[in-house]
């Protein structure tokens, strides 16, 4: 067998004496307070049955794109899917990608050119900073959620300048749960004539009006330079699409290396992106809205969190991501796997993911998830954390 270079092998056994060493897990009965499948899309059957009629009707009984869009690939799903989303999200165009990781990194690696300025939230998404290290713009991170350090910074850094700046956050961050003062960024950006962009991957599917999102629910969206959304949340299915203008468009069809270099989505899953969002549409029509459950569960949680006293521990939030702090791996996994042998999935985050210090329980709700569940998983957490 060849050797395995000395250089990994240390960084693994580092990563072990650091208790925090990944592992595949594999897929269990426990009560879901884990995933990000916050309305139960994923495992609809509604929408399983419907993807498998619009492949019918549309004649694209097909396993695969068989190319890239630019090639062989841009099969006739597509514009139907990307029209369907641009409306629902009032946006004036919508190109999809392959996941919310080849979205970040597509965009961030493109959009930005030599001379221009990056500043980001401290806190987004390593998708994020993955573009913005292949970007050839300079970036500068700011304090969390904080537009006063952002201006500070941006007045230091950025002189008379043509240099374009583009600034970056998300509408709920997804190891925090926690939103920014999406107005006030708003204002901040179109005073400067700065370009801000905003992550919605945790956003759509739990606020707003059939879950269109924070920034629609705030009537923003065409303030905004361009709005990324992922579909392996709330839609349940797999992919990404980048909202914006129809020039931006245009250039990431030209420019954007993740877009181009890669085989498209099968049929099925454009197919399956298309079923998902036509379930958002119809859901405050339902008789039980999937959507008023969830912010109901999320309602509840939080009174809950005080019930229990347990208010100390938590970030502020009030979206389906609620983070109890606990430092250390040691004992954030020691909680957490106490609370799995209990009959409930509940995920310790550890650094490196989040800093040293800041360990935590994340928890997700979901519409599927009970009143007795959520007071239950509480309990335990309040047993155990004290």
């Amino acid at each position: 067998m060849h050797k395995f270079p000395l250089k990994l092998e240390k960084k693994l056994l580092e990563r072990k004496h650091q208790n925090a060493f990944r592992e595949l897990g594999s897929s269990n009965n426990l009560i879901d307070f884990a995933s990000n499948d916050y309305l139960g899309l994923a495992g609809n059957s509604e929408i399983f049955s419907r993807t498998q009629k619009i492949l019918e009707k549309h004649g694209m009984l097909l396993n695969g794109a068989t190319g890239s869009r630019l090639l062989s690939g841009n099969h006739k799903l597509y514009s139907l899917a990307e029209k369907q989303i641009a409306d629902f999200h009032n946006a004036e165009k919508a190109l999809i990608f392959n996941s919310g990781y080849d979205a970040n990194i597509g965009f961030f690696s493109a959009i930005p050119q030599k001379g221009d300025f990056i500043f980001y939230d401290e806190l987004v998404h390593a998708s994020i900073r993955d573009g913005i290290r292949m970007s050839n713009a300079k970036a500068y991170k700011f304090k969390h959620n904080d537009v006063e350090d952002l201006q500070k910074k941006l007045s230091l850094i950025i002189k008379e300048s043509n240099s374009e700046v583009y600034i970056i956050t998300e509408s709920v961050f997804s190891m925090d749960g926690d939103s920014p003062d999406i107005k006030a960024f708003v204002n901040f950006t179109e005073k400067g004539n700065y370009h801000l962009v905003i992550d919605e991957a945790h956003a759509v599917g739990v606020f707003g009006e059939n879950g269109r999102g924070l920034v629609q629910d705030l009537g923003l969206e065409k303030r905004i330079f361009a709005r990324i959304v992922t579909f392996g949340k709330a839609l349940g299915v797999h992919g990404a699409v980048i909202l914006g203008s129809d020039l931006l468009v245009q250039y990431l069809v030209n420019f954007c290396r993740s877009f181009i270099y890669t085989t498209a989505l099968s049929p099925h899953s454009i197919a399956a992106i298309i079923a998902s969002y036509e379930a958002l549409e119809m859901l405050e029509a339902s008789k039980i809205s999937k959507l008023k459950q969830l912010q109901e569960n999320i309602e509840f949680f939080m009174t809950e969190i005080q019930r229990f006293k347990l208010q100390q521990y938590f970030i502020n939030s009030n979206s389906a991501i609620h983070c109890c702090i606990v430092s250390g791996n040691d004992e954030v996994k020691n909680i957490a796997d106490k609370i799995q042998n209990k009959g409930v999935n509940v995920k310790p985050i550890l650094s490196p993911t989040v800093p040293k210090g800041a360990e935590r329980l994340r928890f997700c709700l979901h519409s599927f998830n009970s009143k007795e569940e959520i007071r239950d998983v509480l309990e335990l957490l309040a047993t155990f954390i004290k």
